[in-house]
């Protein structure tokens, strides 16, 4: 199935799961995602994303997104090529362990890809889900939300700060989320 879990509907919102590669675990500390959180916004504010909710886990992240230009491929390509471009200067910029470890997998990333490029952060598929109806956006808001809570980080959704499931709580999170409005989705 060349097709599945591809973005066909450059107008619709999605589902996406962006995924490290070799699910290395890039985000385990609060700068780097904070490195996502600041590409998110960056795309809300030049590049017309629409976030309804997120999640940012170490290996991976999960969101529910829109492009208000109609181009969402566009947009989530900018997205990790922003965020890639930063976090290998983060990395580069402060040689320990860890991120050392991180560069030679990323690098090894960038040398098996048909494009030739120093590194590769993400996985190519985002695994896309067209949101089609109301249940299935509530089914998979609870699912982005129990993420961390699920890999026991927390003990409500909410106390996970890379999370927007604080916006839904009512406190303000790091990314800026369009809380959802299903008669609008739809």
């Amino acid at each position: 199935m060349p097709y599945a879990y591809q973005i066909h509907k450059q107008d619709a919102a999605y589902f996406l799961t962006p995924s490290v590669v070799e699910l290395a675990h890039a985000f385990m500390k609060n700068k780097h995602k904070q490195i996502l959180c600041d590409s998110l916004n960056h795309c809300v504010d030049t590049k017309g994303l629409e976030i309804f909710s997120y999640v940012i886990m170490s290996s991976h992240m999960h969101m529910m997104v829109r492009a208000k230009n109609n181009n969402l491929s566009d947009v989530i390509r900018d997205f990790k090529k922003f965020s890639s471009r930063k976090l290998i200067e983060t990395l580069n910029s402060n040689q320990e362990i860890g991120n050392t470890q991180l560069l030679e997998i990323f690098s090894t990333g960038g040398s098996n890809q048909k494009k030739k490029s120093a590194h590769q952060v993400w996985q190519y598929n985002n695994h896309a889900e067209e949101v089609y109806s109301p249940n299935f956006t509530l089914s998979k808001i609870r699912y982005i939300h129990n993420n961390p809570v699920e890999a026991g980080l927390v003990g409500r959704p909410e106390e996970y700060y890379y999370s927007s499931a604080r916006d839904y709580s009512g406190i303000q999170g790091p990314v800026k989320v369009s809380l959802i409005n299903l008669h609008n989705l739809f």
